[in-house]
């Protein structure tokens, strides 16, 4: 059961902190500064991961090939093209991706969108 429920986006929470959290994402409020960039994050958890695009830090390694990332998300989905795992289908034509911005830019073969413009 999730009773908070979000006055903005009506999205909901079970935990009334993770409402607290959330509502940040809509007045803007940005507790956590970068000290090396005019950068700043409403979650404590964001600031570590942005500081090591400063760093270079990788601490997030393959195992299958040594590769190196900063996130760890970003070392998920590098797993997949070791595994051969697709998991965003595309549901007009059934055409599996490894990865969700793979399966948008497909879609936008089905709708004819360009977000794009030459310069």
């Amino acid at each position: 059961e999730k009773p908070f429920q979000c006055s903005h986006c009506e999205k909901t929470f079970s935990l009334k902190n993770n409402l607290v959290l959330h509502h940040r994402t809509h007045t803007g409020e940005n507790s956590y500064q970068c000290s090396q960039c005019d950068k700043s994050f409403s979650l404590k958890n964001n600031l570590p991961s942005h500081q090591r695009t400063h760093s270079g830090e990788k601490p997030y390694k393959c195992s299958q090939c040594n590769k190196a990332f900063s996130q760890n998300n970003v070392l998920k989905a590098h797993l997949r093209t070791h595994t051969g795992k697709k998991p965003y289908q595309c549901s007009q034509c059934n055409k599996a991706f490894s990865q969700n911005n793979a399966l948008n830019a497909h879609l936008r073969t089905h709708t004819g969108e360009k977000p794009y413009q030459c310069s």
